[in-house]
């Protein structure tokens, strides 16, 4: 029996089912609506595998348990022969969720990384017990039910809780213990001793984080959230010897080193327990000595835990500001958008005097000035003339009570925390009191000056703090309504400009186009257009390939299985939309066709089998689409249009009969088939483009009316009622054996694909994409996404309006990040393109709406938060000028090093930092040319 059976089978699975699906169902939901109405911290939640779940969903709900939200997970895929409808499942069975290599005869940790719902699910304790009563199995998992955040009532259960590498002092014997972030320092106290065996009296516990006597825990009721220890560092527990410390025995005797290090004589193979606490019964035998952090390709690397980790001499002239952060285990993110914002002058300034007053603790929005005091401590500490890296333990705890998201040590986005801290700041710095309830007035045709004045003044009426004072700025928002032309202005508020970065790739598409008046054969088109383009930068390109004159248009459509699949209309849906094997074509129509009634030709040819007396239609080729004249519209109109569409197809031509066409009613539908015969020409008459003769060649044509339901008719005088009250007439044409030898249908069929190739990446140099066209693609007009519709007030119906924004006021600070990560449904990607951006005299003049006004928008930069890496695991840094010395310098934790301005500009810079010039600073901007793009 393996030590998993050993220690967590609880029964065996008794022969007889206790219950029928439905009654474990019924009994499960009562259950789980019990405890979830009763919810309280410190409720207990079980772990249980996602993979055991699902196969008992399929017992319980046939119909729907088998259905995995990610059908292509791998975890799914592995286990969907097990998951079968209306069988009962094994034990419950956690092994998947154990991390390999653990001891089981010590206890069990979970594996890192594990996601809910794909990987495992969580039940209340009453259900886990009725489960395990029923099933069997394990391992068993408990973990406690905390509160999160400001509020107590955010409660969350801490699947992952506090692993501490427990140390003792002088035998150097090193454990581990789990215990939970809401665990007290009596609770630890108490369950050391029973570990350890020894008298809780006689010992006691230090924070021994990078192997320094930090803070003696000795506050029993203060949680170890409140002390701020970090997961996997070290405790260090001293245990009293005839009435002394050891601490004091290696003071007397040894003497102290700067690093206040008691270890140096410790054993070099320690032994090694561990035990579990508060977080749950489970217990973990973890690696107990080096902290992790991010790398450049995602995977954990070992940090040196001494306190000058990565202090590599830099000779600094006696600067400030030259400080390294350590990685407290994957929190580069944290450190770079850290050392950004501690440089940023206005801040330094600020915290660096006394903004004791400045504190709001009133404010519901803010965080009881926690958040404020921290970055101050922690940016006066990084300002200070200690050189030392210094470990952002305090900010990270706090930083993590009020925004749990960033708690743990998982990777996060440098910008997500940005904007967050900004606003966090903001909210503790508010010097409003007391917000007033302010209502927006109607523009009504007033100066847009004025109305922005309005705006600004409102919003300061609400926001006042130093970070609206130099890093806010101003939009302004213009909507149209698509349907009624209503217009909307509204001038925002905003902290940072988030610029989509242009799209590199073009498309190539080929899209054949026909002439609806006849004028001219079919003609194939290829066009480049950008790859994430719209409808209309096709239409535009085709227009120009094509020559299109000024009293036509060009209308896409899709065409499918020989039909009009669908009209590309919408000028802004995607091009993504469109696939490679699509056959897209375009048919030139008058401008104002829409107001023209529309005659669509599909077309079909006889297909004999077996007998051959007996034959079927088949459809084929590719649709073809004119527009009737305006006026009555008479079965003569119809036959003349599909002449005339038609004419560019004819092999050699004839000169047309006096006689024009004859209708005959005489023939019959073949083989009992239910259409009608509209038409046939009778090739004696010789009519033009549609009947043509040549020797004793026969041509006719069958024309019949596709009614309503798509059956075909005939078309005779009772049909003129619907023409008359349809705005499009679709015409079956049916080709004989004698037409297809005088009309060349090679034309309609054939059709190329939209592109066989895909996409065609086309390399841009690195001047082509700039932070200027970045810009000019965040402010071109858009239209709203369909889940973002706006209600027009004059329709009173939400509507997909286009949007624009103009930049209206600059801040002092302005902060630009570019939107590398782009998430859908079914993919993510990180672009990596070179973004050429100003370092000096980044010239915004052009861009600001608002005119007249004494300052610069002139920028440069100072700060840039860079990643390296891509979606599933990278590397945070930051490049950070300093005033003192005008010199660049690298912060990649805890290492500081000079450089370059060269260095500063590559493809990883993912958040840029730039602060508006003087006047006179502009003018003494020249020795330092820009090589980047200026704007035209």
């Amino acid at each position: 029996m393996t030590v998993l059976d050993a220690d967590c089978v609880m029964q065996d699975i008794i022969d007889a089912v206790p219950c029928s699906p439905e009654d474990e169902k019924s009994i499960v939901k009562e259950l789980w609506d019990a405890a979830e109405l009763n919810e309280k911290a410190g409720d207990a939640y079980y772990v249980v595998s996602s993979r055991w779940w699902r196969s008992w969903k399929a017992y319980v709900e046939p119909e729907e348990g088998c259905v995995s939200a990610d059908p292509n997970s791998t975890l799914v895929q592995g286990s969907r022969e097990s998951i079968s409808k209306g069988c009962r499942p094994g034990r419950i069975d956690n092994a998947d969720l154990v991390l390999d290599g653990t001891d089981g005869s010590v206890g069990l940790q979970l594996r890192t990384g594990l996601q809910e719902v794909d990987d495992y699910e969580l039940v209340p304790e009453q259900v886990w017990n009725r489960l395990l009563e029923w099933y069997g199995g394990g391992p068993s998992f408990s973990r406690m039910l905390i509160s999160q955040g400001l509020s107590t009532k955010d409660l969350v259960v801490e699947v992952y809780p506090l692993c501490l590498q427990l140390v003792v002092a002088h035998t150097g014997d090193v454990s581990v213990v789990q215990i939970s972030r809401k665990g007290t320092v009596g609770q630890l106290y108490d369950q050391v001793s029973e570990l350890l065996k020894l008298d809780p009296e006689k010992m006691r516990i230090w924070d021994y984080f990078n192997k320094n006597k930090n803070v003696l825990l000795t506050t029993q009721n203060q949680t170890l959230e409140d002390y701020q220890l970090l997961t996997d560092q070290d405790i260090l527990v001293e245990v009293e010897i005839d009435g002394a410390w050891p601490s004091d025995i290696v003071k007397s005797n040894y003497g102290m080193g700067s690093s206040n290090n008691e270890l140096a004589l410790v054993p070099v193979e320690p032994s090694r327990s561990s035990f579990s606490i508060a977080g749950g019964p489970s217990v973990c035998n973890g690696h107990s000595t080096e902290f992790v952090s991010g790398s450049l390709n995602g995977s954990m690397n070992l940090v040196e835990r001494d306190s000058e980790a990565g202090y590599d001499g830099l000779s600094t002239g006696g600067y400030s500001g030259l400080t390294g952060l350590q990685n407290l285990g994957n929190t580069c993110f944290m450190n770079s958008a850290l050392q950004c914002l501690v440089h940023t002058p206005p801040l330094v300034e600020f915290f660096l005097r006394d903004y004791g007053n400045e504190i709001n603790k009133e404010n519901p929005l803010g965080m009881n000035g926690e958040l404020a005091l921290a970055f101050g401590e922690l940016l006066r500490k990084l300002w200070s003339s200690c050189q030392t890296p210094i470990a952002p333990r305090a900010f990270k705890a706090r930083l993590a009570h009020f925004a749990p998201q960033f708690s743990g040590y998982n990777q996060h986005d440098s910008q997500e925390l940005l904007a967050f801290l900004l606003d966090g700041l903001h909210e503790d710095l508010n010097r409003v009191k007391l917000k007033p309830y302010i209502e927006s007035k109607e523009p009504n045709g007033r100066p847009d000056e004025e109305v922005a004045a309005e705006y600004w003044a409102n919003h300061k009426a609400r926001n006042d703090s130093i970070i609206v004072d130099f890093c806010q700025g101003q939009y302004k928002s213009t909507l149209v309504c698509p349907v009624c032309s209503k217009v909307s202005v509204t001038f925002d508020p905003f902290m940072y400009l988030s610029l989509p970065l242009p799209a590199i790739a073009t498309r190539s598409m080929t899209v054949t186009v026909f002439c609806g008046d006849g004028s001219e054969p079919p003609m194939p088109f290829t066009v480049n257009v950008q790859k994430q383009g719209h409808c209309r930068n096709l239409t535009q390109e085709l227009s120009i390939a094509c020559c299109l004159g000024a009293d036509e248009c060009l209308l896409l459509v899709e065409v499918y299985n020989h039909r009009i699949y669908r009209y590309l209309d919408n000028p802004y849906e995607p091009l993504s939309a469109i696939k490679d094997d699509d056959r897209i074509v375009a048919y030139r129509l008058p401008s104002k066709h829409e107001k023209l009634l529309r005659l669509e030709l599909l077309h079909q040819r006889s297909d004999v089998y077996f007998d051959i007396h007996k034959s079927q239609w088949k459809p084929f080729g590719t649709p073809l689409i004119t527009c009737l004249p305006e006026g009555a519209h008479t079965v003569a109109d119809i036959q003349e249009a599909v002449r005339t569409v038609i004419a560019p197809l004819c092999r050699k031509k004839s000169f047309p009969s006096p006689d024009g066409i004859k209708a005959s009613k005489d023939d019959s539908p073949r083989d009992g088939e239910n259409d009608f015969l509209m038409e046939n020409y009778d090739s004696d008459m010789g009519a033009e483009n549609c009947s043509t003769s040549s020797g004793n060649g026969k041509s006719s044509f069958q024309l019949l009316l596709i009614d309503d339901r798509g059956l075909n008719k005939s078309l005779d005088c009772d049909a003129l009622v619907i023409l008359n009250t349809s705005t499009r007439i679709q015409i079956t044409v049916r080709w004989s054996d004698q037409n297809e030898d005088l009309y060349d249908t090679s034309l309609l069929e054939n059709l190329p694909d939209v592109s066989k190739s895909g996409f065609v990446m086309k390399k841009i140099w690195q001047e082509g994409v700039t932070l200027f066209s970045c810009l000019d693609t965040f402010l071109k007009e858009e239209p709203l996404s369909p889940d973002d519709m706006w209600y027009c007030p004059s329709c009173k119906e939400h509507r997909q309006a286009t949007k624009k924004l103009d930049l209206w006021r600059l801040p002092e600070i302005l902060v630009v990040h570019l939107k590398r990560f782009s998430y859908s449904r079914y993919f993510k990607n990180k672009l990596d393109t070179f973004v050429n951006f100003p370092v000096c005299n980044l010239d915004l003049t052009k861009y600001v709406k608002r005119k007249g006004m004494p300052e610069s928008y002139m920028y440069e930069l100072y700060a840039v938060s860079n990643h390296y890496g891509g979606m599933g695991g990278g590397h945070y840094t930051a490049y950070v000028k300093l005033d003192e010395g005008n010199k660049w310098y690298s912060f990649d934790d805890s290492h500081v090093s000079p450089a370059s301005t060269d260095e500063v500009r590559t493809s990883a810079a993912y958040v840029l930092f730039y602060r508006r010039l003087r006047e006179d600073a502009v003018a003494g901007e020249s020795q330092e040319q820009n090589s980047t793009e200026r704007p035209k």
